[in-house]
This record gives structure tokens, sequence and C-alpha cells, in this order.
């Protein structure tokens, strides 16, 4: 039998089996070290070494030899940090090495083990438990890591391992992110080595105040249900204070800010470049500090301060020091989105800065979107660059790397002077992995490519990147292969997320698979992304605050008119799907706009934003005891919500998993007491034990099974 897309789709996890990632160059340039599975269907990474200039390759780790073939075992701690990073693959899934990146620690099956990159061996190591987030010293003498929330360390060589910090209640733990930072903050650390190897700076947790909530398993009724604790808007979060220890047991601080006023651990930066750093922020996330940290005292002194109208966005790479110390941040300023070293101003409008890659002797790479002096980017297009942060003058400049002067979306890491640079385009599936030299003239030398055993797709996506409207709302339109110009009009299925952080018109061919498979299903599939999405402008994504459905909702429909001009759309039979926040979206377009939507796919939706979390709904609608206006407005089960004209009733199909601990299944089952005590008919699709992820392979490929029949079903799509 042929292979069809979804089944493709599921087995591949959406073609990421297979693929290199999680790079590491070594400082001097001659070896990257990276994640690999065997093919484009095995879910187990193994660890690899690529030697420069040589290219010659090698595995330093292999699971499948490691565990001798057994099964995979993981602790509850790991699971919940796969769940928070949207890890669907297994093996070795990630690593961290000393500076020299001569010795990488992993955890695998819950067991601690060690690998010399050189050597291409690797070993196992002493450990007083399940193994969780394991981090070599700088210096390689050493390896941390945290077992049922205590922080532990050992010796390379496997000798001396003691406990740092013990927790003194089942609701403490040492050295983890907590729920918020991982989910919300892109904060997936605990702890952090010092430059010299001689003290850590450990996270310590406590969610006793945090409200305990109860994910069972319906399908399994003699299992106890899982409690967890989740902080939901406007309720406590857990209190998280962060501690300096010396490696020997010896001596422990507690490090002191105002806690108070600025509850939330943002970020920590330690490197030899300077004292410690750390970003705090405020409960409403309008106000931040960079703080350095005097590691003979504990105390901490302000360095710089933000305040925001709005809200702060949280950016990866900073605060961080360069070599002559200067404070590396990007902020937002006069409408742009821009990159700092001290006082100089490193971009301009030109760029809508994203994050920052790399810190230089000289320089620093960073990755941003190209656009004009209005402040205002292409999104779809996002490069890597390399400004300098020497020299004189106000203003720096920057350069683009390795361009072929066509959009694309690209990251990059580097060693030394060698860079490993991952690029997807348009115009072929999966990334390329280039490995390039460095020149101080900007120039770059090519030495060679990381091989892929990524899949090839079935299909190809052909999307026609866009911006439409009076507000130029990035778009992609995808339509059936083949379709030609005096086929007819075509039923269509908008297919947005539509929210923070949530970015889908890229220029990136894998990226529209789904979509495109949709369109061959016999429908114009639009990929809408309105206010509130990334890459544009600091004034576009802020334009939601306190106003998520209304300005959301008027950005899908303006964008499905405006393209209704052009292309060949039966607005008589739309259709909507998405999932998570745009779930929300699906449903905020059935429930409220019946006269443009026909159908919808409301998979995981956040339905009642008092159930979601407090640092990404706070950032948004503020807490509901200060407007609960806000969240009567935003939310689906309030009489708001299900404002849609009494007479015309919309299909939906409402899908979540049981397991889900992140948007749990009460939004969706909430939703349904609330349709129903309307008379609103819909389907509901409970996924027994499925979380927010979906990466088991018959899930994966039914789904979209399920949708497309629905779809067809409920439009009339024959």
């Amino acid at each position: 039998m042929a292979m069809t897309f979804p089944r493709q789709y599921a087995r591949t996890n959406r073609f990421t089996l297979g693929a290199p990632r999680a790079f590491t160059v070594a400082p001097d340039g001659g070896r990257v070290v990276f994640l690999r599975s065997h093919n484009g269907t095995d879910r187990a990474n193994g660890l690899w070494v690529r030697e420069l200039p040589d290219g010659k390759e090698f595995p330093a780790a292999d699971p499948g030899v490691l565990l001798e073939g057994a099964e995979e075992e993981l602790p509850p701690e790991e699971r919940a940090r796969r769940e928070r990073s949207r890890e669907g693959s297994a093996g070795i899934v990630a690593y961290a090495t000393d500076n020299a990146v001569e010795l990488a620690a992993f955890a695998l099956s819950g067991r601690l083990f060690a690998a010399e990159l050189r050597a291409g061996t690797a070993r196992e190591l002493p450990a007083a438990g399940a193994v969780v987030d394991p981090r070599p010293s700088p210096d390689g003498r050493r390896v941390a890591y945290v077992t049922g929330g205590e922080l532990r360390t050992v010796a390379s060589d496997g000798s001396a391992e003691q406990a740092l910090a013990t927790p003194e209640s089942d609701t403490v733990t040492y050295g983890l992110a907590e729920f918020i930072a991982a989910e919300e903050m892109g904060r997936h650390r605990g702890y952090w080595w010092s430059p010299d190897s001689e003290r850590l700076l450990v996270a310590r947790s406590d969610d006793a105040p945090v409200t305990r909530w109860w994910i069972s398993d319906p399908a399994n009724p003699d299992r106890e249900p899982t409690e967890i604790a989740y902080p939901a808007a406007g309720t406590a979060n857990a209190e998280v204070t962060l501690h300096l220890l010396d490696v020997d047991g010896g001596g422990r601080l507690e490090v002191t800010w105002d806690r108070v006023r600025y509850p939330y651990l943002a970020r920590v930066h330690w490197s030899a470049y300077g004292p410690p750093l750390l970003l705090v922020q405020a409960r409403d996330q309008r106000s931040q500090l960079c703080l350095t940290v005097d590691p003979a005292t504990g105390a901490t002194s302000p360095l710089h301060a933000e305040d925001d109208q709005v809200w702060l966005e949280l950016f990866a790479g900073v605060p961080a020091w360069t070599p002559d110390g200067r404070l590396v941040r990007i902020e937002d300023e006069a409408g742009a989105r821009v990159l700092m070293a001290g006082d100089r101003l490193l971009t301009s409008a030109a760029l809508h800065v994203r994050a920052v890659l790399d810190i230089g002797e000289e320089d620093i790479l960073f990755s941003a979107s190209p656009g004009g002096d209005t402040g205002r980017a292409d999104p779809g297009d996002i490069g890597v660059y390399r400004a300098s942060f020497r020299g004189s003058g106000d203003k720096g400049g920057w350069e683009r790397l390795a361009t072929d002067g066509v959009p694309h979306v690209a990251s990059a890491v580097r060693g030394g002077d060698t860079v490993v640079l991952s690029s997807a385009s348009l115009d072929r599936p999966g990334s390329l992995v280039s490995v390039l030299r460095l020149a101080e003239d900007g120039q770059t030398e090519p030495l060679g490519t990381i091989a892929s055993y990524a899949e090839e797709p079935v299909i190809g996506a052909a999307p026609r990147l866009l911006h439409v409207g009076k507000r130029e709302i990035p778009a992609a339109v995808l339509l059936p292969t083949g379709h030609r110009e005096g086929d007819g009009p075509l039923p269509v299925l908008m297919d947005p997320y539509g929210g923070p952080h949530g970015q889908r018109v890229v220029a990136a061919h894998n990226a529209h698979l789904t979509s495109q498979w949709f369109a061959d299903q016999g429908f114009a599939v639009l990929v809408v992304d309105g206010r509130g999405t990334p890459g544009y402008s600091p004034g576009w994504e802020k334009a939601i605050s306190r106003d998520l459905a209304a300005v959301n909702l008027t950005d899908q429909i303006d964008a499905l008119h405006a393209l209704a001009e052009t292309y060949p759309l039966d607005l008589s039979r739309v259709g909507i799907r998405g999932w998570s926040y745009g779930g929300l979206l699906a449903g905020l377009a059935v429930l409220r706009r019946p006269d443009v939507f026909h159908a919808g796919v409301v998979g995981a939706p956040v339905t009642d934003q008092r159930l979601y979390d407090t640092h990404y709904t706070e950032r948004y609608l503020g807490t509901p005891q200060d407007d609960p206006e806000a969240y009567a407005a935003n939310s689906l089960i309030t009489d708001r919500g299900l404002s849609g004209a009494a007479d015309e009733y919309r299909p939906m199909m409402l899908i979540h998993g049981l397991a889900d601990d992140n948007v749990v299944v009460a939004h969706t089952l909430r939703l349904s007491s609330a349709l129903l005590a309307a008379g609103r008919p819909h389907e509901v699709l409970p996924l027994s034990g499925v979380t927010h992820m979906t990466p088991q392979e018959e899930v994966a490929e039914n789904l979209l099974l399920l949708q497309v029949a629905f779809l067809k079903r409920s439009l009339g799509v024959v």
C-alpha cells in the first residue's frame, strides 16, 4: 500500500526524526556535537560528533547500545520536562557539555551517562536516583544533576557522588524550572555553574501555595488521578528563590532581591565576563529589572530597568555580557525591536530582532526579520545576522550570513570561527545544515553540510506568501495540487494558530505540509497571522492587550475577504480548524461569526481564560480579580462567548487529550456543557492518554483523517 501523508506525517513525528539538531561547536572550532536518529522513523536520538575540517562523523553515544535493547523508562520529572519543551522524540533528547566540548552529560531512561567526545565513548556514572537535566561543570571535572527534586554532583570519573541541596518538604525542588518558567518564560533550567566550576546558582521552587488539580484517566478507572500544581490566572504561583552553593558543600547564600515586587525569575546568566546576571519581572509584566549578583554576599544591585505600559517580552539569549563588559539586551524602541550592547544601539527599524544566538569577542550573532524603516518587518523571513559591538559611534552595522537572496527561516550556533547554520526555505523540504568558517571581513567559507536522514514528504507544499488588506496581514494561500484557473470556486479552510508566540506564515516548506494536504482534499486553505503573532512589530504583537478575541477574529475575517478578491473562494462554505490558541480562535469564529464561518474543528482550546496559567493569561488580560470583563469577553463559555445568532447553528468538532496538563480537558468539557445548555449541536472527540502534544502515531494520523471527514461532511465537499 502506498504511503499516505497522514501516515508518514505521524510515523516521522512531523518529519523531525532523522534530522540533526541541538548543535554545539567546540570553542576551537574543531568539532560539532549534535543529536540525530538513525533514520526518518527512528524516534531514538543518538549523540554524534563531526570533526573539522575533514568532516568525519561518528556516534559518541547510541541509546540502543547503552540500554542494551531495553525500553526507556522515564521518571515523572523527565516526562514533565519533555511536555514543557514539546519534545516528542526519544533516546538522548538533550545533553550539555563542558566549556571545551570534551565531555557531554545526558540522561537516558533515568540513568546518568557521560561521553568523551573526542574518543566517541560513553559510560554510565553512579546516581542516587532517576536523573533529570545533568550538566558538566565548565572544567569537566564534575557533573551536576537533579533527582527527586534534590541537586547532586558526581565527579566525572564516577567518584565523590554527593547531595548539594535536599528538599525540605515534598513541595520543594532544587535545580528544576517551575511550571510557569518552563511553560511560559522559556526558562527550562534550574541551576547554573560558575565559570570557575566551584559554585552553582540554584533555583529553589516551593509550589505549596499553588492550587492542586487532578488529571484522571477515565479510560482506566482503576488508576489514581495524577495531582498537579497548576497556577491558574489570578491564583498563587510557586515561591522561587535563588541560592549560591559551594560545590564542596561548605557554603550556601541566598540571593536577595525584592521578590514581592518582582516575583518572576525569568533569566539567569553567569559567564566569565562579569558578575551573575538576573532578569526578574513583576507579576503584571510591565516592569522588570536586570540585576547583578555579588557572589560573596548574595546581594543584588540594579543594572538596568525596563517599563512598558502594555507588557515586556522575554527573549532568548539575553541579558548577557560581552567580553568587554557591556550588557546585551533586546528592547522595544520607537516602534521597533532592536539589539543593544551597553549604551550602543546595534540595529534599527530595518530589522525586527528576535533572539541573540551567540556573543563573540567582537560581534553578536542574532536572528531577525528584515523590514523597512516603518518598523514593520517581513515576519516570514527569519535570517541570521552579525553585528559588531566594537568601534566608535552610536550605531553599529550588521550583515546577514550566508543568504542566497531568497526568504528563509534560519538559526545558528557558533564556536570560535565556526558556525553551524540551519536553514529552511520554501523551495525544498526540511532544513539544510551548513558548516561555515566565518572570516573577519564577514565572508564565509563552506566546510560541508551535516546530513539529514529525515524522510522526503510524499507531497510538496506550494504556499503563496502575501500581505493582505489595509493592515497588510501576513497570510499563506494553498490551493489543491494541479488546481487550474477556471476550475471554479473552492470551499475554504482557515488554518490558523493566530496568537502570541505562534507564527505560522513562514518561508519554510515543511511548515505548510499539513495545510497543503488539506488543500489537496479539495479546499483553498488560508493561513493568517493576525495581530498578536510574532515577528512583525512590537505594536502588532501588543495590539491584542485586553482584547484577544475581537482583534484576532477581525483579522481572520478581514484577510479572508481580502483574499476572496483575488482567489476562487466559495464564501458560502468556510471552515476553520485550530489547536490550542488556534482552537480558541476556531471556537470564537464559529460561535461569534456564524455568518462567516460554517464549521469548526476546535482542538485543545482555552475556552475559559480563568483556567489557564498566570504568566501567560495575565500578560494579555490582567487578573480576573482586576478585570473580570476581559475574562468574560475572551472566553467561549460565557454568554458573550455564545453570542452568535441563535438560529445559526454551525457544526463543531471538539478535540481534547484527557491527559493534557497544560490546557486541561475541563476547557472542552465546560464548552460542551455550555453548548448543550444552549441547544447547539456539536461533536466531542476525547483522546485517552494524550497530552497537549499528539506524538502517538495512530493519534496523529487519525486526527487528520477525522478532521477532514468532518469538514467535508459539514461543508458539503464531495
